[in-house]
């Protein structure tokens, strides 16, 4: 039996038209899974649904149409995020709270709705959420982002704990996508691309990683290089000729 073959199971992935949401969805799909999508704007991707998971309401409600569709729920991927690139000094207190209510509180409510779910059905459930370096390093220009997502972490651990045995909850720590940020600074050469952290999802949320909970997996490459070791970045990526 092939413990990546996703056929029968049911996912929630908020976020996912696009970028990394849509190349999660796409991967469960291809792997054989029913899967809901949701996001603010209208759109004609397969198996979409409007809604803003800042409301609880509507984060219920998600839940509940996938419920209704594919009467189950197997996997939730918190995916749903973002913020601008604004200083911390010159950010209104509203776009502040914004940031962090998208990052945080939103997979906060959607876990929520999903859990119940989850619970009772023999199999249990796998949440991930999807997080970035920026929560565990300095995060300049996007403060308020960089903390919702340390903190967002530090949710999946606690729900890890409060929620086991039957649900398992873990993170991502998604390196820059960015390919300007690549070269001689990424140890592995080039950006993560949506494609890598969709495969990592399906490794955690398959039976290859049942006894996994509570983790943090970083997809980033390797991380960065440090900058007092900038001497030896010259040979590690040498000139191309």
């Amino acid at each position: 039996m092939d413990p990546l073959d996703f056929t029968g199971r049911a996912v929630v992935v908020t976020g996912g038209t696009r970028g990394i949401g849509a190349a999660i969805a796409h991967a469960f799909r291809a792997a054989g899974a029913d899967v809901l999508v949701c996001g603010r704007s209208p759109s004609d991707v397969p198996g979409f649904m409007r809604a803003d998971v800042r409301d609880p309401e509507q984060a219920a409600a998600l839940i509940g149409a996938a419920v209704d569709r594919f009467g189950r729920l197997d996997v939730l991927v918190n995916n749903a995020g973002g913020s601008p690139q604004v200083p911390a000094g010159e950010a209104s207190p509203r776009l502040h709270a914004k940031v962090i209510e998208l990052n945080l509180i939103a997979p906060l409510h959607v876990s929520q709705a999903a859990y119940p779910v989850m619970r009772d059905q023999p199999e249990g459930g796998s949440i991930l959420m999807v997080g970035s370096v920026s929560g565990t390093r300095p995060s300049p220009g996007t403060a308020a982002y960089g903390a919702a997502k340390a903190g967002l972490h530090h949710l999946a651990t606690t729900l890890a704990v409060e929620w086991a045995p039957l649900v398992r909850v873990n993170s991502l720590i998604v390196g820059p996508l960015d390919p300007r940020l690549a070269a001689g600074v990424v140890p592995l050469g080039r950006p993560a691309v949506p494609g890598d952290v969709a495969g990592a999802c399906l490794l955690l949320c398959s039976p290859l990683a049942g006894y996994v909970s509570g983790a943090a997996l970083a997809v980033h490459g390797g991380g960065e290089w440090p900058a007092y070791l900038a001497e030896f970045r010259g040979a590690a990526y040498p000139p191309q000729k």
